[in-house]
């Protein structure tokens, strides 16, 4: 009886201790969601010195808050799976290859509603199979989105033959033109979308959840989590995420070009870890990640005002990144130093 009874307590332990981490983690985290806002204020006094046209409205809610849109749609999908421990590459390759497969359809002749379902289903089944691969023979997500990426931008170019497509949908255009009270419609969604995922996260146990598989997976699947089914459910939501994020790109351009959204990961990682989203997992909040995309936009935002060329731009994402995860170390260093002393 006391052998059967041994793992038990042992998984009721794990399980009691993994939710007073995860309560410690969250009150930790709504501290640090807020670190970026001085640095934002100070970007914003020295903008406004660079260049008197940058704190205008028409510049912050149509060119920084509007532009950076389809990168904060991407952040949110990348922080959700970043906090939940794993990683994906391809939602970048997603982005482009799902615009190009739902004009290739229409060219072909489908009707619109079912090109639109077989390039989100393509998406999903992108999403699927990524989880499976990470899930259920529990490969290296780092290792297989970095496979998919590669092979799905191969799929675009295949697919387009290099040739870039004007066909797009009136209802993606929509994302390019439309408005709410003055508001370009992708401010919008960017606004929306960052606070419903972030109420999501907070509130709901699923959000719970996640955090708790990113900060201790064993203890998670002790206590009874799904992790395979989460896992899978997170890669599939980043997927159509990714497609989200492909129609607001092509509504600014109102083109699908083989290399639509090429790149664009670095700067997602770089909004990710410079909002507090641990590459570890089971800590970061989507609020700082917000902040993040934000902060990159208007430092990115004023390099254009001041005709720097693109490639200092990238150069700066890359300081940025080293810089927010030096100083994440240090703190880190610091704190421990800090409970030690006590």
């Amino acid at each position: 009886m006391t052998q059967t009874a041994q793992p038990i307590v042992h998984e009721g332990a794990k399980a009691k201790s993994l939710r007073s981490n995860l309560r410690r983690s969250i009150t930790g985290k709504e501290l640090q969601s807020i670190a970026l806002v001085p640095v934002i204020i100070a970007v914003a006094i020295i903008g406004n010195f660079i260049s008197p046209y940058f704190l205008t409205s028409s510049n912050i809610i149509g060119n920084v808050v509007a532009v950076s849109a389809a990168l904060g749609i991407l952040v949110i999908a990348e922080s959700i799976i970043l906090i939940s421990g794993f990683f994906d590459l391809s939602l970048e390759s997603t982005v482009g290859f799902s615009v190009m497969v739902l004009c290739v359809a229409l060219g072909a002749g489908l009707p619109l509603w079912l090109g639109t379902l077989v390039a989100v289903g393509i998406a999903v089944a992108i999403g699927l199979f990524n989880g499976l691969m990470v899930a259920v023979l529990r490969l290296n997500a780092f290792i297989v989105t970095l496979a998919m990426l590669i092979l799905i931008q191969g799929f675009t170019l295949g697919f387009s033959n290099g040739v870039t497509y004007t066909n797009i949908p009136d209802f993606i255009l929509f994302f390019g033109t439309a408005s709410v009270f003055g508001i370009p419609i992708q401010a919008v969604l960017f606004v929306l979308m960052f606070t419903v995922s972030a109420l999501f996260m907070r509130f709901t146990r699923t959000g719970r959840s996640i955090y708790a598989m990113g900060g201790n997976i064993e203890a998670a699947r002790a206590a009874g989590l799904k992790i395979r089914r989460l896992t899978m459910g997170l890669f599939v939501f980043g997927a159509l995420m990714a497609v989200l994020a492909g129609w607001m790109l092509a509504a600014k351009t109102a083109a699908a070009t083989p290399n639509l959204g090429a790149g664009l990961i670095f700067t997602v990682f770089a909004a990710a870890v410079l909002g507090g989203i641990d590459l570890n997992g089971g800590r970061g909040s989507l609020i700082g990640a917000a902040l993040g995309v934000v902060l990159l936009s208007m430092i990115q935002n004023i390099l254009t005002l001041s005709n720097v060329p693109s490639f200092w731009i990238n150069a700066a994402y890359g300081a940025i990144i080293l810089s927010a995860l030096i100083v994440g170390r240090v703190s880190a260093l610091a704190s421990r130093m800090r409970r030690r002393k006590k």
